[in-house]
């Protein structure tokens, strides 16, 4: 409903144009997302930082969390992965300008369209993809949910370029330290490609859904989120069977 910017810029180092294009593409989200900006603060910071503090409002009946995921749901992403290798790669100056754009458009993209949809069917649980990458919030939902999660890697969508730059080594730190974090609860099936992994726990900004839904209503919210311009949506596994603690399983298309 409402938002409050937040803003810390080095004034004597950047020109004013780049914090006014940043502050008019937030207005303009704001504005797609149908909220209104209410205010914000700024600071005087030697590292740039941009962001948004936010107000809404829903029915308790109707919130969707990471832990009501059943044995049998098939899993829906809804974008595909590898921001952090591109903006490591564009860190090195060693990305495209076609890689560039690829990473603005899928991180500026809303997740509004397909939260709406989701809604249509029996949807039990849904969690957003960010920091601690696909991996990461996926082994949360498995072990808010206490069940084992498996996943295809061959069939997660990826970036274009992003699998390239990852065989470069251009790896975020963040994706090894959650790897790291979470290899006792994670076990990779033989034949998976290595690059994968990294992909899989690559820490995204303003990554997809990952929508838990009955498996017999999944191929039909999978076409109609493709119709509405959510192309990158995928199948990308299912919940395999109940688990105490919770755990992720990777798999290949062979396993």
């Amino acid at each position: 409903m409402t938002a409050m910017n937040i803003v810390c810029f080095p004034v004597n180092d950047m020109p004013n144009e780049v914090l006014k294009e940043t502050l008019r593409g937030g207005l303009e989200k704001l504005r797609e997302a149908g909220a209104v900006l209410v205010g914000g603060h700024s600071v005087d910071d030697k590292e740039f930082k941009y962001g948004l503090a936010v107000t809404g409002l829903i029915h308790p009946d109707k919130i969707l969390t990471n832990n009501g995921a059943q044995v049998g749901d098939k899993l829906i992403l809804t974008k595909p992965v590898g921001t952090g290798i591109i903006a490591t790669a564009i860190k090195g100056k060693l990305a495209s300008r076609k890689a560039l754009e690829t990473m603005v458009a899928v991180a500026s993209t809303l997740n509004d369209k397909a939260s709406q949809i989701m809604l249509a069917y029996k949807t039990h649980a849904c969690t957003d993809i960010t920091g601690f990458g696909l991996g990461g919030h996926l082994l949360e939902m498995a072990r808010a949910s206490h069940v084992e999660i498996a996943i295809h890697a061959e069939k997660i969508p990826i970036m274009p370029e992003a699998k390239e730059y990852a065989l470069m080594g251009l790896i975020p730190a963040g994706s090894h330290a959650t790897k790291h974090f979470c290899e006792h609860m994670v076990e990779t099936k033989p034949g998976v490609e290595m690059v994968l992994i990294d992909l899989i726990f690559d820490p995204q900004t303003s990554g997809g859904l990952v929508i838990c839904i009955a498996p017999d209503q999944a191929e039909d919210c999978l076409k109609e989120l493709q119709e509405k311009e959510i192309q990158s949506a995928a199948i990308i596994g299912e919940v395999v069977g109940p688990h105490q603690k919770g755990k992720l399983k990777i798999v290949s298309g062979s396993n």
